[in-house]
């Protein structure tokens, strides 16, 4: 009897995971990926086999057989890609019955709990829910020991989706909203939902039955039991359906340390006037670790909705009809003692191992890779939580997390280093890069999210040559700036320098005195580019090498020197600052100025990077966006 490896893959996890318009359906399409995949590895393990890549979580295993013990799972952890060595007893197909077994099991419950009463003057939609309840999941499985064989299985593309008519999905392009009626009147089947749903759906949704079973399942996944093929039976377990919206991440430190320093009164004063527009009840901000660590120390106080927060949310007079309330909570928000209103910006951090599959084929690493990436795994919940972040998935090599603007470089690092220290504890040497995407909470966060992989892979890892951080901000009016270094370039120690320079200029402009204190080194900052346009060489054409600077990197040091100081940094400040301190304040943010590429193949610590001899003038304007929080002042 020759042992073989089955190989298995579960998708679409764009298709299913990055169409979202909401944070929780964000979270939601990685939770339930990740359970359809758990399914998958117990229906493996039921058959006496061993899942060799990546190591089975069982705390997570256990959770799904119904045995409750220790903490409740509450993201994804479990890939959607896994192998097992297995014999002529495995069977196979049981393990793809499970999968779309347990999405019915899910599915059928929200219909049960939400739709059947309500359906039954509406035929149409059980038709429509059935066909894209069983016709969503493309499963791709294969038995060999060539490791590309399930790559090659997933290019037939034998799972064709059903042909889908009528009014669009709010939520996820191309499929048919759940009603089937015409455009003219599809309110009279979504507006009673609605109601019923409270705040879990908008006024102008319309969703298909794959976004309706992620939009309400939390509220019944407690109560998913079903017998597995394989002889096991499967459980859900309670979930929070509370999730940190944009706007939470972006206002949580701000409210953190306003609950923190302000009087009792005005505090008392702000969440009445909050609780006035905005039920607390499906508020996710009390999440997060700040504020729940703030409130914790503030006896008397409950959570509020962070949408009361922000001045574009008020002045919205369809969000906030009652005009008396608005003018109450913008009276509560002046009496403040915040000389700042909270950040419009939030960060999506996505990070992924550089070149694992090609430690993988080393037989030697076989045992210690898995190991490596549990450690890992476990280890990334508790420091996406100490830096107030929202883990939506921890697996593999991969991570996917939420967090404020002002915590998610330095989350990033830490991330790294695990991962480092992960792998140097079995004695190998495996590297990770990251992405990190800061999105004002007005833009689409599906735009957002799909962006972010191709910031991942086609800058962080090509450009840069893997073990990378890339960084792109996002505004209203679409991308903003973009910057990228190796690792190695980014950090200063565990610090990212380029936080330790925003912070710098911060704390500049608050030595500044008088109403103009920000204006004069945002004067720098804005002349910026013109300088540097100066100082860098001409641009060379495609293919040919480039042309050198026309200022040695002395020189150009000492031209923006005289610049800072021209721009207004010595008002009010004492001692002034001298030609040489400027000097030493600039330097390091020139040199994050200057793209690094890493050559991943060179093993000469001397020739590993390439350090181009233009400035780009991105890295400054990031640095100021950081120190500013994204926030421009006049």
């Amino acid at each position: 009897m020759t042992d073989r490896t089955f190989h298995f893959t579960l998708g679409p996890v764009q298709g299913f995971v990055a169409q979202a318009r909401r944070t929780r359906d964000f979270w939601a399409g990685s939770f339930l990926l990740s359970w359809l995949a758990g399914a998958a590895m117990q229906t493996v393990i039921v058959q006496d086999r061993t899942i060799v890549f990546p190591t089975a979580d069982q705390d997570y295993l256990a959770w799904l057989r119904g045995e409750r013990k220790g903490k409740r799972p509450r993201q994804g952890g479990i890939p959607n890609r896994f192998k097992v060595t297995v014999n002529d007893q495995f069977q196979p197909a049981l393990v793809e019955q499970a999968v779309r077994k347990a999405w019915r099991a899910v599915a059928e419950k929200v219909w049960e709990k939400d739709l059947k009463r309500h359906c039954e003057r509406y035929p149409d939609s059980r038709v429509i829910w059935d066909r894209q309840i069983n016709g969503f999941w493309e499963i791709a499985w294969c038995i060999g020991d060539d490791d590309s064989l399930l790559d090659r299985r997933k290019n037939w593309r034998t799972q064709i989706p059903p042909a889908e008519a009528g009014v669009k999905c709010s939520v996820m392009a191309g499929w048919q909203e759940l009603s089937g009626l015409p455009a003219k009147t599809l309110e009279t089947f979504w507006k009673p939902l609605r109601q019923d749903c409270g705040r879990d759906f908008a006024d102008d949704e319309a969703l298909c039955a794959i976004a309706f079973v992620k939009r309400r399942f939390p509220h019944y996944f407690e109560q998913v039991e079903a017998k597995m093929p394989g002889g096991w039976t499967l459980h859900g377990w309670s979930v929070n359906p509370r999730t940190p919206s944009t706007l939470d991440l972006a206002a949580a430190p701000w409210l953190a340390q306003a609950v923190r320093h302000e009087s009792e009164a005005a505090l008392l004063r702000l969440h009445e006037a909050a609780k006035s527009l905005f039920s607390e009840g499906d508020s996710g901000i009390d999440r997060l670790r700040c504020v729940k660590d703030a409130y914790r120390e503030r006896s008397g106080l409950t959570r509020l909705n962070s949408s009361a927060l922000f001045a574009h949310v008020l002045d919205n007079k369809k969000e906030c009809p009652d005009q008396t309330a608005v003018r109450e909570m913008k009276k509560a928000l002046k009496a403040l003692q915040r000389q700042e209103s909270p950040t419009p910006f939030y960060a999506i951090l996505l990070m992924d191992g550089d070149s694992l599959g090609a430690l993988l084929r080393n037989q030697d690493h076989q045992l210690k890779i898995p190991k490596a990436l549990e450690h890992f795994t476990r280890a990334v919940p508790d420091i996406v939580d100490r830096y107030n972040g929202f883990l939506i998935y921890a697996g593999g090599d991969d991570v996917l997390a939420l967090l404020p603007l002002e915590d998610a470089l330095q989350c990033a690092a830490a991330v790294r280093q695990v991962y480092l220290d992960a792998f140097g504890a079995q004695g190998l040497q495996s590297t990770i890069s990251a992405a990190v995407e800061y999105a004002h909470v007005k833009m689409p966060l599906t735009r957002i999210l799909g962006d972010a992989h191709k910031l991942l892979d086609e800058v962080a890892k090509d450009e840069r040559g893997r073990d990378a951080l890339a960084v792109r901000v996002w505004k209203p009016g679409g991308k903003a700036l973009e910057w990228a270094m190796p690792w190695e370039w980014a950090l200063d120690g565990a610090e990212v320098k380029l936080s330790q320079l925003a912070a710098q200029f911060a704390r500049d402009d608050a030595t500044v005195k008088g109403k103009e204190a920000d204006r004069f080194s945002s004067k720098f900052f804005y002349k910026i580019r013109e300088r540097f346009d100066l100082l860098n060489p001409p641009r060379c054409k495609s293919g040919q090498p480039e042309e050198s600077a026309i200022f040695n990197e002395s020189d150009a040091l000492s031209l923006l020197a005289v610049d800072y100081l021209a721009s207004g940094v010595n008002e009010g400040r004492e001692p002034k600052l001298k030609i040489k301190d400027a000097e030493e304040i600039l330097r390091p943010l020139l040199q994050q100025c200057r793209p690094v590429t890493r050559d991943p193949e060179e093993q000469d610590e001397n020739k590993k990077f390439t350090s181009s001899q233009r400035l780009e003038v991105d890295g400054a304007l990031l640095i100021r966006f950081l120190a500013h929080k994204g926030v421009e002042r006049s």
